[in-house]
């Protein structure tokens, strides 16, 4: 299996600090924040690795190099503009190689065992499994909503606006569910590129699988209990770096 990690972002609520270094080589705990979701991969056996660049491209390449220092094998997907969370997908059909794929945020620290969400994902026969959390301040974020096998039954997102949402499907599930946000990374099957839009940009939540979702396709959830830390803006970055410079997460090899 092989992974996108999504990097090419401007980090624009991280104005000043990422105007002169990209969100993802932010340094946290001592390293750049990107190297938590590459180590978490690594640790799952996926050492081949495409991470997408846009806004200060050459930061990330000259701090990542080809990954062998970090035992991986990063290819660069670069944007002349940005493509949204799914729009870079269109560029890596070849890279994937009709095999499922996995994505993961840039900006998130966790230690979900990716390998276990693999195997659930296969054993669902599951087009796309997407990582939970249920955060303390779940109104600030779109839920995803699941059943008691963990499928997929509504997607809430965020509209902008506040407090509001925009549903999929429009009328709550006739079964009980329990609402998560996503928490940065997912699992799909090649068969995802037979429902996607020809080019980006394009919203990965919005304009790929809550039309997925409508159609009923297989979509779950796997949800993580352990840690879960998220780089929003420059105050959850500070309180971060506050919190990982006296205890700062273990990266498995």
């Amino acid at each position: 299996m092989k992974a996108l990690v999504l990097a090419a972002g401007k980090g624009e609520r991280l104005r000043p600090l990422t105007e002169t270094i990209p969100k993802p080589m932010l340094e946290l705990g001592g390293r750049p924040l990107i190297h938590y979701p590459l180590m978490m991969l690594r640790q799952a056996g996926i050492r081949q690795i495409a991470v997408n660049v846009h806004h200060l491209a050459d930061r990330i390449q000259s701090g990542l190099g080809d990954g062998s220092a970090l035992g991986l094998e990063i290819t660069y997907a670069p944007e002349t503009v940005l493509l949204g969370t799914g729009g870079p997908l269109c560029g890596l059909r070849d890279f994937f190689g009709g095999e499922p794929f996995a994505v993961a945020n840039a900006d998130t620290v966790m230690d979900l065992d990716v390998a276990a969400m693999v195997e659930l994902h296969r054993a669902r026969g599951a087009v796309a499994t997407f990582a939970l959390f249920r955060p303390a301040n779940l109104d600030a974020y779109s839920r995803l909503e699941i059943d008691r096998e963990g499928r997929l039954r509504r997607m809430r997102l965020l509209t902008g606006k506040h407090g509001a949402f925009e549903d999929f499907p429009p009328a709550p599930p006739p079964c009980e569910v329990e609402p998560y946000m996503f928490c940065g990374l997912y699992i799909c099957g090649p068969e995802v590129y037979e429902a996607m839009p020809p080019a980006g940009p394009f919203s990965s939540m919005k304009d790929l699988f809550a039309p997925m979702l409508l159609r009923g396709l297989p979509l779950y959830g796997y949800v993580h209990r352990g840690l879960f830390r998220t780089v929003d803006d420059l105050a959850t970055y500070e309180n971060l770096k506050r919190e990982f410079a006296s205890n700062p997460p273990r990266l498995r090899a």
